[in-house]
């Protein structure tokens, strides 16, 4: 364990702020679990991610796009987890928080 994340959950803890404690173990768990679920691999394309996942809860509309150093980045919304492209592959997957007061992404809504 690094030792400025080791100090900083001592001092937490003595100084009594569970919620930093807390925060960092459902982060902790959210990442460990991130490696036992499927999800779409880097480089795929978005054909891909649909033929295997189904389609999204939401497709968001890109952003950037307006010079070679801004590529357009897509968004897509999966109940469980939220998918993000580079033009049309995949640069990366991440889980949706599990609990309100979790650290990490925000939830995905089903409004469009």
């Amino acid at each position: 364990m690094h030792r400025p994340f080791l100090v900083t959950m001592l001092l937490a803890l003595l100084l009594g702020v569970p919620s930093l404690a807390a925060a960092d173990v459902l982060l902790i768990e959210r990442v460990q679990a991130s490696h036992e679920r499927p999800l779409p691999r880097r480089g795929s394309s978005m054909a891909q991610v649909e033929a295997q996942f189904g389609a999204p809860q939401r497709k968001h509309p890109p952003v950037g796009g307006d010079r070679p150093q801004h590529p357009p980045i897509t968004r897509w919304d999966y109940p469980e987890f939220t998918v993000y492209f580079e033009h049309d592959h995949v640069v990366d997957a991440v889980l949706n928080k599990a609990l309100p007061n979790e650290m990490g992404p925000r939830p995905t809504h089903s409004n469009p």
